[in-house]
């Protein structure tokens, strides 16, 4: 029987930069529940129930709690802390009782090697390399700075391991559209130079909730396609 993991890579298929190029697509799922569920130390003590699991990454300071509380449009069900690290479990959120989101510890606080994947957190390894009904990852960038070399050291190790992602840009609130476009552009042309076809990208604001459609009509796209 095919599951997620058989199927990830359909997910670098897609390459738009949502929301400025990009129709949204259909279902547009609506956020009915979104409950804590567990934090885990490792990948032996997650969840046992195989629910599809859709896990969120970045450096420290990006903005993924306040993404997560976004999404679920639930202010408080991840910590939003100005404190680089704060998490350090992976956190299980059930979503609509039909599939999870997971919020990972963060790779800011330690740099990150690809020989050296205890660097940046050796559970979250764990749980990258090894979760069977994980189905995407998304991780974060921040969209007003620079490629940061953190960033493009971790997408590495992503791509050294053979696991797919998904691109989200954040805080797209802070700055113009031109000056994101001109970001997302730019890190296309570093970062994800080599990347044939590259990664979906998405935009994002947690303040203005752009680009929560599209992410979550992503989501949905990929449930249809990873029945559990």
């Amino acid at each position: 029987m095919t599951g997620p993991r058989n199927e990830k890579t359909k997910v670098r298929q897609q390459g738009k930069v949502c929301p400025y190029d990009c129709h949204i697509p259909d279902p547009v799922m609506k956020i009915q529940s979104a409950v804590f569920e567990v934090s885990s130390p490792n990948l032996e003590l997650c969840p046992r129930l195989p629910l599809p699991e859709f896990a969120f990454i970045g450096r420290s300071n990006v903005g993924k709690s306040s993404l997560i509380n976004m999404l679920t449009e639930k202010k408080a069900l991840a910590k939003v802390s100005d404190l680089p690290g704060k998490t350090r479990l992976m956190n299980f959120f059930t979503i609509n009782r039909n599939w999870r989101l997971v919020d990972l510890p963060g790779y800011g606080y330690a740099h990150v090697a690809k020989s050296q994947r205890a660097d940046f957190n050796e559970a979250t390894a764990d749980y990258l390399q090894g979760r069977e009904n994980l189905v995407t990852i998304f991780v974060l960038i921040d969209s007003r700075l620079e490629p940061q070399a953190i960033d493009a050291d971790f997408i590495n190790w992503l791509v050294d391991a053979e696991i797919p992602f998904v691109l989200i840009f954040t805080k797209t609130d802070k700055q113009s559209i031109s000056q994101t476009q001109a970001s997302v552009s730019r890190f296309k042309q570093t970062v994800l130079a080599e990347l044939d076809p590259p990664p979906p990208i998405f935009i994002s604001s947690s303040q203005t909730k752009v680009g929560r459609k599209e992410i979550l009509s992503y989501i949905a796209q990929q449930l249809e396609q990873n029945p559990q």
